[in-house]
């Protein structure tokens, strides 16, 4: 496991990370203590450990908000899928349509022809 100093709240913490994610904790920690210190500013010292379940109290409601953006746009796709798949339909049956009226209407050039040439042709 690597290793990682990151600092809080003007503190340093020592943590463990998976190797290779010591920068994506880093910027973790920068961001949370971001927040940490957006509430220090607008409360001023009202203590580590408030200030903390606060700022982690905000990240949650952003998760919050991002999972419900998710979920709407989840929706929105299989919607959106859904109506492709009807559309998909629609188009497969209007070129069986008119896959069956070419094929009939080459049947009557082909009588017409045989007319026009005078032999009969078939008609299937």
């Amino acid at each position: 496991m690597a290793q990682v100093t990151v600092t809080i709240d003007g503190k340093t913490y020592r943590m463990a990370c998976e190797e290779g994610q010591e920068g994506h904790l880093t910027d973790l920690a920068s961001r949370f203590d971001q927040y940490v210190g957006h509430l220090k500013s607008q409360f001023g010292e009202i203590g580590d450990l408030r200030l903390t379940v606060m700022a982690g109290i905000m990240v949650m409601d952003e998760l919050s908000e991002v999972q419900r953006k998710l979920s709407a746009r989840e929706a929105e796709i299989a919607s959106l899928k859904s109506a492709l798949d009807g559309e998909t339909e629609h188009q497969q049956s209007n070129e069986q349509m008119i896959a069956s009226s070419l094929s009939e209407i080459a049947g009557r050039i082909e009588v017409l022809t045989g007319k026009l040439t005078g032999r009969a042709t078939p008609v299937n």
